[in-house]
């Protein structure tokens, strides 16, 4: 019984790959089905015919390749655990500052910093204030700037809004005309660091939640 070489070299790759998926754990038993199968190969070789040494050495470069290539992955994923492990303990000396993202921001009575962005163009802006909801609860003209607004809370009566999150968005006017609607950007303390899906999530007061690259400022918390 003849052998073909080219299909036994197939299926050890093949084996080899599977045991991939399965990390180093599988390798030994991946290599000793190969032994199996190379042994078996030698058995049923055709006696007039009798396979090449170098073949039997292409099979063996195969698997020794496919063995490297899985030991390489293993390494690079632990490389990568621990960078994710670096990154956390670096986020973990955020948390109690306050980061500057497009995001909610929680309101308990105290004042919210918030740091608008006009269009260039604009000669008028409003700032536009959203309940948890997406409900429209207060909007008032700001001046056009890119200073920081501090915002108390209060509607055009001059009611203080419930505590709870809400969003920001300001629209830029020019001739009367709307010409933008942008999201504002709120200062929000840092109350926890995750990571998740390879990446970090920072958890800010009230629950809201954003990535680390969402963050384009950070700052000491606010007195009092």
């Amino acid at each position: 019984m003849t052998m073909d070489v080219a299909a036994v070299s197939a299926t050890t790759a093949s084996a080899a790959s599977t045991g991939a998926t399965g990390k180093g754990a599988l390798i030994e038993s991946d290599f000793q089905t190969f032994l199996v199968m190379l042994t078996t190969q030698m058995q049923n070789q055709d006696p007039l015919n009798p396979i090449e040494s170098s073949d039997y050495a292409v099979q063996l470069a195969t698997f020794s390749g496919v063995e490297q290539q899985v030991k390489s992955n293993d390494l690079l994923e632990n490389l990568v655990s621990q960078m994710g492990l670096m990154g956390m303990a670096q986020m973990a000396g955020w948390v109690g500052m306050e980061a500057r993202a497009a995001a909610p921001a929680w309101f308990d009575g105290g004042p919210v910093t918030l740091a608008p962005n006009p269009a260039a163009a604009a000669d008028e802006a409003v700032l536009v204030v959203h309940d948890e909801t997406g409900a429209e609860v207060s909007r008032r003209p700001v001046t056009v700037s890119s200073d920081p607004v501090t915002w108390n809370g209060l509607t055009e009566s001059g009611t203080v809004l419930p505590n709870g999150l809400y969003g920001f968005r300001l629209e830029s006017y020019l001739n009367g005309a709307i010409i933008a609607n942008d999201r504002v950007e709120v200062y929000s303390p840092i109350v926890e660091a995750r990571g998740e899906n390879g990446g970090t999530v920072l958890v800010l007061e009230g629950g809201a939640r954003i990535s680390a690259n969402d963050v384009t400022a950070l700052r000491k918390p606010r007195s009092g």
